[in-house]
């Protein structure tokens, strides 16, 4: 084997080893964005604050008896403007939960008091035009 031919070698693997990177970055990616682009945000999983899930088992513990009663967002959690992972999952504003698509939050999640009421406003009323139960809101921790 020659230099030549070693330098093949070399970029080759160091290619592979790139892609299977990126696809696994991908993998993982997939795993947080909301199934149904169409739906209403509020009616997907994950969710960003607590009270917000929409069924059973769908809080962060997985201990809630039924939808709107889960502990805790279970997207991912992040501190900043336009650092949410997809559609629906950006905090506060005037529109909390309702973002366009990923990096378009005004803040960070879980939320603040004030955002997680707007938010829960929003959830409730969405639940109640889908014809779907909920339970009462849980208390702030």
């Amino acid at each position: 084997m020659n230099r030549r031919d070693f330098h093949k070698l070399t970029a080759a693997a160091f290619g592979g080893m790139l892609a299977g990177a990126s696809f696994a970055r991908g993998e993982e990616k997939k795993e947080t964005k909301p199934k149904d682009e169409k739906k209403d945000p509020f009616l997907q999983e994950p969710h960003i604050c607590r009270g917000l899930n929409t069924c059973k088992t769908k809080g962060k513990d997985g201990k809630n008896e039924c939808a709107g009663q889960g502990s805790c967002a279970t997207t991912e959690k992040h501190t900043c403007s336009g650092d949410n992972a997809c559609r629906g999952l950006g905090g506060c504003g005037e529109k909390p939960g309702q973002n366009a698509c990923k990096g378009k939050g005004e803040c960070g999640v879980p939320l603040d008091e004030k955002a997680w009421k707007k938010a829960r406003m929003r959830y409730e009323e969405v639940m109640k035009k889908e014809g779907k139960k909920f339970g009462d809101a849980p208390k702030k921790p």
